[in-house]
């Protein structure tokens, strides 16, 4: 495609106006090759032809590839005809073609200001010089010695294309339409050159004359008390005041961090819907507004103790988001789609076989996720800041470690190419690399090394990724299980969180992060305790080596890896070869300590795939077979994939390394996990069957007491599809059909239609459970012989733990049993206790429950009642402020009045007192509670007197907050031994702002 110009004025496109009219000198992409064939793919890999077809020809899709889910083969190869037909049309006569892309508004930008005196200055490395931040944050930090007067400028004006990163929003990343980890700030600059008026009517002049943004799609904040910038914008520019906002410290006084150069500022916003008119407008609002253009001006510098002092010279600080500029321009509707960062996201849709258009929110997300992160990572990495556990380091290793994660999750595998050995990020960053030329052409140069430390990262990582998830999902299961017996909210402790992070390198934030998935929080506190109980460890011992059965290093490379038998037998003859205590191997132990063993070969199944371990015994023979030592099992956990830990206690005698036991499995346990395993791959199919064949799998726990299945659904499923689901599930354990087990390739497997069962690791040869003509997966569990063992099904709960994921918890066999029993139980205390028999305690309950909402509703009245009459007898005491008029005004404590009836006797006061009247109450309703009210009638409202506004601070005195309409307000607090002085407060405030309004 030859240089690309377009027309002055707006031009027909198809018959339609083009979306955004430019200069006719205006080069939007760099010279390519003239091939028309390199033409047409260059548009189409942009992504930029895509959209622009489906613009301007609603009926054209664009799929490059056809086997991307949701799309048909013939359909798409029709439709991509179509579309090279248009796009040939289209490079024919490019005057028509009016998209601008990334690069294009980069160096636009930079020539403007370059025309207007600004030398272009490259950008900065993201390692800044500077102690007071971790990375480059923001386009003005290369400047900040000069804003700050320690070194002399070189230039009085520049402009610049900076790179930066920002991790403290990572969670916002692909959630919101604009959130970043790197991002590029577009930028010009006055070192005491010129100041508000040049910068203003630049911004403009950029904004509306060489982007040609509609004025009327503007809007301009300013800080509240920046009058000279509100003038410049509404006289000189000519922005109507109803498109200028005034806005607090917190959103327009700039600081670059907790010290440095600051100063008010202003914005220019975006309005994508201008159809929604100007009354009540909140530029906060991510649906309506984009804030794209920041204008700072520099005039103080902050100290470390807070204080504010002037700057030598008066500054300008701007800042242009491009990725934002672009999605305004090429109208996307978020910053992902633009030609900046959304090939990084076709690329990762097409290794993960997903047609990003048609796929799910979620998906998009974690899509998202990879773009943005890999871009961060990449010029990170260029920048010389390679993974590591701390500093800079750390922030490159959790940024992978997410990408790494969301690619899984997607399905994303690697290609086993140029010895990547599996890794999918290098394949990723090379789309990366290659859209870097006129970001940092440094990159490329760079680019071997970039993907080497990728693939080295992303490898090491995995290893431990696939054997901390399991121990996570364990924890994670653990916890839920604990908060339910004790109805408090689950919670992982900081013990946990701080092994996962030392012997996994998980970073607790990738923790909370997955626990929050499956509603978990972490115990921080408990975390940080433990990290500086191993940093207090490290410095007194730093020569002792950590022992823990988790951690391969501390098993000797004389055990072998264990021999499982436990498919054949629940019982074997056995050798002990290892012994330890609190993880420290030792040669003998007594009885009444607990225990971790290893054995030559066992028959004790050990937890994974979701199934818990084996319980049971190990026992030591003398003489004559007298038993000499019982070991009782609790757990067993796999070590380095092969070594099977048998976690116990010494019941009695004494166990020594050497000697021989028999090791004997609880048979009605293992009984109890083979007839939840089995149940659990049958309600896996009849989700598949009854209700989506996209359902997959997202974690499970087979249990002696039940059974739980996680997967990936977006809907609650109803009472009706659950008894479906029970019955389907019922008649295929009835059919009594035989169980069918079998070792295999793993490619022969997969070919055959087996499917991965979750948090499973498989190598070359894999082992098959089959249910004919039901389901066919992947499986090194336990199992039934025949369904029919299974005898009965029986779904207990379903809910919803995570976005986009469901969970099924249900009984089966023995644990069926168990189930009805106590709730027949129940039911019978229930019966006794109500009276009734059984059919009738619904009637009953729903009897009581209309009883209990008639009384509370009663008590409530005469709370409200008692309120209003302790309103009456204290309205005597509402005093007169002011003049012309005279106000009557009224401040009291309610003593323990709740929130609703201090709102009625504030309502009632203020009809008693008659306009003019302001009323505020306050109450201490429960322990560790304040509430407060305040209520204005008309004419006090209309001096501008607000009771939302006024309220807020009074609370802040009593530890909380709040807010309402300007003549009625609620609030809440925190320190009820605050509320006398708030009060007194409230009293100082009300009478010095009513008498100055009224003199």
């Amino acid at each position: 495609m030859a240089a690309l110009k377009l027309p002055h004025s707006p031009r027909l496109i198809q018959g339609r106006q083009s979306l955004v009219p430019f200069p006719a000198s205006t080069m939007l992409f760099p010279k390519p090759p003239s091939s028309p064939l390199s033409n047409y793919s260059f548009a189409t890999s942009s992504g930029f032809l895509t959209r622009t077809l489906a613009l301007f020809s609603p009926g054209i899709v664009v799929c490059k590839n056809s086997s991307l889910r949701g799309v048909r083969g013939n359909q798409s190869r029709i439709r991509s005809a179509s579309v090279q037909r248009v796009a040939e049309e289209l490079m024919e006569d490019q005057s028509k073609y009016s998209l601008v892309s990334g690069d294009s508004i980069r160096q636009r930008f930079l020539d403007f200001y370059a025309s207007r005196g600004h030398k272009i200055l490259p950008s900065a490395s993201l390692v800044p010089d500077d102690p007071t931040v971790l990375l480059t944050i923001a386009g003005m930090l290369p400047f900040k010695p000069i804003f700050l007067g320690k070194i002399p400028r070189q230039v009085p004006r520049a402009t610049t294309a900076q790179r930066c990163i920002r991790t403290n929003d990572v969670e916002n990343v692909g959630r919101t339409a604009r959130h970043h980890t790197f991002f590029e700030m577009l930028g010009n600059f006055s070192f005491g050159d010129y100041f508000k008026k040049e910068a203003i009517k630049w911004s403009w002049e950029l904004s509306t004359k060489e982007f040609q943004l509609p004025p009327e799609r503007l809007w301009i904040s300013v800080y509240e008390d920046d009058d000279e910038a509100f003038e410049i914008w509404h006289k000189e520019v000519g922005v109507p005041v109803d498109h200028i906002k005034r806005m607090g410290a917190d959103d327009n006084f700039w600081m670059s961090g907790a010290t440095g150069p600051c100063g008010p500022c202003s914005e220019i916003y975006y309005d994508f819907h201008p159809e929604r008119g100007t009354a009540d407008v909140d530029l906060g609002d991510d649906t309506r507004f984009i804030e794209f253009y920041n204008l700072v001006f520099m005039e103080y510098n902050k100290k470390d103790d807070g204080t504010l002092e002037p700057l030598k010279q008066k500054n300008i600080d701007t800042g242009l988001g491009l990725e934002r500029m672009a999605r305004i321009l090429q109208k996307v509707p978020n910053n992902y789609e633009t030609d900046l960062i959304y090939p990084i996201i076709e690329k990762a849709s097409a290794m993960a076989n997903i047609s990003y258009p048609l796929a799910d929110e979620q998906t998009k997300l974690k899509l998202k996720v990879v773009g943005d992160h890999l871009r961060a990572i990449v010029y990170l990495i260029s920048d010389g800041v390679l993974p590591s556990n701390i500093g800079r380091g750390y922030v490159v290793r959790r940024l992978i470690r997410r990408v790494v994660r969301a690619g899984r999750s997607l399905g994303i595998n690697g290609e086993r190419r140029d010895n990547l050995e599996g890794a999918v990020l290098p394949i990723i960053a090379e789309k990366v690399i290659e859209l870097s030329t006129h970001i940092d052409p440094d990159v490329k140069i760079k680019a071997p090394r970039i993907l080497e430390e990728l693939k080295k990262e992303e490898l090491n990582f995995v290893q431990t990724l696939e054997r901390g998830e399991t121990l996570l999902e364990k924890m994670l299961a653990d916890a839920s299980s604990n908060a339910e017996k004790s109805g408090t909210v689950p919670c992982l402790s900081g013990k946990d969180a701080f092994l996962l992070y030392d012997t996994f390198g998980f970073p607790v934030e990738l923790t909370t992060e997955i626990a929050e998935e499956q509603g978990v929080t972490v115990d921080m506190n408990g975390f940080d305790i433990e990290m500086e109980n191993q940093r207090r460890l490290s410095r007194a011992a730093h020569n002792v080596v950590k022992l823990a059965v988790e951690d391969g290093t501390n098993l000797t490379n004389n055990i072998n890896k264990t021999e499982f038998v436990g498919y054949d037998t629940l019982s074997t003859q056995a050798v002990v070869e290892s012994l330890m205590v609190n993880g420290s191997p030792v040669i003998q132990v007594s009885e009444g300590n607990d225990i971790e063993v290893l054995l030559n070969k066992t028959p004790f199944y050990a937890e994974s795939g979701g199934q818990i371990g084996d319980h049971g015994f190990l026992y030591v023979t003398g003489g004559e077979k007298q038993q000499t030592a019982v070991v009782e099992i609790k757990d067993v956990q796999k070590s380095l994939g092969d070594l099977f830990i048998h976690k116990g206690t010494i019941k009695e005698g004494v166990l020594e390394v050497g000697r021989e036991v028999e090791a004997a499995v609880d048979a009605k346990l293992r009984e109890r996990a083979k007839v939840h395993h089995t149940a659990t791959h049958l309600l896996q199919a009849a989700l598949k069957k009854l209700i989506s064949q996209e359902i997959s799998q997202a974690g499970s726990l087979v249990a002696f007491d039940r059974l739980r299945f996680d997967f990936n659904y977006g809907h609650a499923l109803t009472d009706t599809q659950l008894e479906e689901i029970e019955q389907v599930i019922n008649g295929w354990i009835e059919a009594s059909t035989s169980l069918k087990t079998k070792v295999m390739p793993l490619n022969d497997a997969k070919e055959a239609g087996a499917i991965a069962m979750f948090g499973e690791k498989y190598g070359e040869q894999v082992r098959v459970v089959e249910v004919p003509g039901v389901s066919m997966e992947l499986c090194g569990g336990t199992h039934v012989s025949n369904t029919s063992e299974i005898r009965v099904f029986k779904i207990i709960s379903e809910q919803g733990i995570a976005s986009g994921v469901r969970r099924i918890e249900a009984v089966a066999g023995e644990a069926f049993i168990e189930y009805i029993n106590v709730r027949e139980s129940q039911m019978k205390n229930l019966c006794s206790m109500l009276k009734v028999k059984a059919e009738e305690v619904t009637t009953r309950v729903e009897k009581l429950l209309e009883e209990l909402r008639m009384s509370r509703t009663e008590v409530a009245n005469l709370r409200t009642k008692a309120a209003e009459y302790k309103a009456l007898m204290i309205a005597n005491k509402a005093f007169e402020v002011g003049t012309s008029p005279k106000i009557r005004v009224l401040v009291e404590s309610l003593d323990d009045v709740d929130a609703d009836s201090l709102k009625a006797a504030a309502e009632n006061l203020i009809d008693t007192l008659q306009d003019p009247a302001a009323v505020i109450l306050g109450s201490c309703p429960d322990e560790g509670k304040v509430s407060l009210v305040a209520a204005f009638t008309p004419a006090v409202v209309d001096l501008g007197i607000q009771a939302g506004k006024f309220i807020g601070p009074i609370a802040k005195l009593c530890g909380g907050g709040g807010g309402g309409r300007p003549n009625f307000a609620q609030a809440g607090g925190r320190k009820p031994e605050n509320l006398p002085s708030a009060l007194e407060k409230a009293r100082e405030d009300i009478i010095s702002i009513l008498s100055e309004k009224t003199s």
